[in-house]
């Protein structure tokens, strides 16, 4: 507890301070701007159900369902017949040519979504789809299709059938989040949830090439949480997102959520709790706190668990309805950055209804390292509005933009110190449905803003898919 105190009132100190974030901005770097392009449609009738406050197609948390490689832009989603499908264009391109990849959806359930990957050593794009704490299924394409896609057709001939292991390997038989990520040495990494919410672990599995080697669990579910109201033995921990920096370390996020409500003041809320951050600098291996001590190893006996010390950089109760997995992204000099969002206690101390609450008082916050090695953390001063998540990105001056439930778009300048958030960006003529998915990936190659959202529809009403795309500063 007197650790935890320490944290929370560095913490809150650091919230006043309008010292420079970033370490790395100069007066003369341009501040946070976005200059709507265009819109371009991928499907006028896709898939529409909503399942858990979301959508399969525009889940938050589904990592690389939008990306860009090589000059071309890539997009998965099922359609209203339930048909997986993948998509590609030229850069800047008004025109999406879409093949269907031989699996349908099985079920009426928002987690199922479908993510991207690439293996830049053979060239080949992965895709994870269809799970929910059970099996999944996998399709990749052949060989070099991602290297020279102005030469090989788009057609359905170019991916493998559909399969229910990895090349084999068949990993867990309660499979859920998948997130691709490419490694600095060009292989292609896959995390997942093993096991269920409230009791799972988080895993890799690493793809060389050749074949793919499944490396192991490197959290751990077990462990004695208490709270002011009573305890818990068994959780799971959620992650923000999983990513390399430009300098090759490995950063994620998260936020544990406990099996038994009873550490809640209310059974409405939600029991997710507290901001952890750990990184790897051996592709995943073994795992560290903020301070650099090791606190799990991938695969072995010593799991990141929720006893362990130095995990939590922003520490907060289950009673404010806090978000899970929401989003992270890592700035020029290779510092973690992070969007959290949950009920301020201004609001009140107990959130009886945590999509209610979250809709009226919810708040996001933007948490990153700056360049002393400090935690510092700013409430973005925009009403969620939403029960849902927020995504962040990092222009090539490391100013921030935030984009919110319906498209809406906040930005705040490095030279500030990330204190000047602002609107930008209203979502006027969307009609978005909510969580939008960003392309992660192509705000570095041509320093275009671009992300996925579906249009309001009622019941199971199909309804229109899209790409917006916003330049963002040369």
């Amino acid at each position: 507890m007197y650790r935890r105190t320490l944290l929370a009132a560095a913490l809150a100190g650091a919230v006043v301070t309008p010292a420079l974030a970033s370490g790395t901005a100069r007066a003369a770097d341009p501040g946070p701007s976005v200059t709507r392009t265009g819109t371009t449609t991928l499907d006028g009738q896709a898939i529409f159900f909503v399942s858990y406050d979301g959508l399969v197609n525009n889940n938050a948390f589904q990592k690389n369902g939008l990306l860009t490689y090589k000059g071309y832009q890539y997009a998965v989603w099922y359609t209203a017949d339930r048909n997986a499908v993948v998509g590609r264009r030229v850069l800047g391109g008004s025109t999406w040519s879409t093949v269907k990849v031989g699996h349908t959806l099985k079920a009426s359930d928002s987690h199922n979504v479908i993510s991207m990957g690439v293996s830049k050593v053979d060239g080949r794009l992965h895709l994870n789809m269809d799970s929910h704490s059970d099996g999944f299924t996998y399709v990749k394409s052949v060989a070099g299709l991602m290297d020279d896609p102005a030469g090989l057709s788009w057609t359905a001939g170019r991916f493998g059938a559909p399969r229910s292991t990895l090349d084999g390997v068949a990993l867990t038989s309660q499979f859920t989040y998948p997130q691709f990520v490419s490694t600095p040495d060009g292989k292609l990494q896959l995390s997942y949830r093993v096991a269920v919410s409230g009791n799972g672990r988080n895993a890799l599995a690493e793809y060389d090439g050749t074949k793919w080697t499944n490396l192991g669990e490197w959290s751990a579910s077990t462990g004695t949480y208490t709270s002011e109201h009573g305890s818990s033995t068994a959780r799971n921990m959620y992650l923000h997102g999983i990513d390399y920096d430009r300098n090759g370390r490995l950063h994620s996020f998260f936020t544990w959520r406990e099996q038994n409500g009873a550490v809640m003041c209310n059974g409405g809320g939600i029991t997710n709790h507290d901001t952890g951050y750990v990184y790897s600098d051996d592709r995943g291996r073994t795992w560290r706190n903020n301070a650099g001590t090791v606190v799990g190893v991938t695969g072995g006996s010593d799991k990141v668990s929720v006893t362990d010390a130095g995990l939590v950089i922003d520490p907060l109760n289950p009673d404010h309805s806090l978000m899970n997995q929401e989003s992270q992204f890592t700035d020029s000099a290779g510092r973690p950055h992070a969007i959290i969002s949950y009920v301020p206690g201004r609001f009140g101390q107990c959130t009886t209804n945590y999509v209610a609450d979250r809709t009226a008082n919810g708040r996001a916050f933007h948490v990153r390292k700056n360049a002393s090695g400090t935690w510092q953390k700013t409430e973005i001063p925009v009403p969620l509005n939403s029960s849902q998540r927020t995504k962040l990105i990092l222009d090539k001056y490391d100013n921030a933009y935030a984009v919110f439930p319906f498209g809406r778009i906040a930005a705040a300048s490095a030279v500030s110190g990330y204190t000047d958030w602002r609107i930008l960006f209203d979502g006027s003529g969307l009609n978005a449905f909510g969580e939008v998915v960003i392309d992660e990936t192509r705000v570095a190659q041509d320093g275009v803003l671009s992300f996925m959202y579906q249009e309001k529809s009622s019941g199971t009403t199909p309804s229109a898919l899209h790409v917006t795309d916003f330049r963002l500063p040369a």
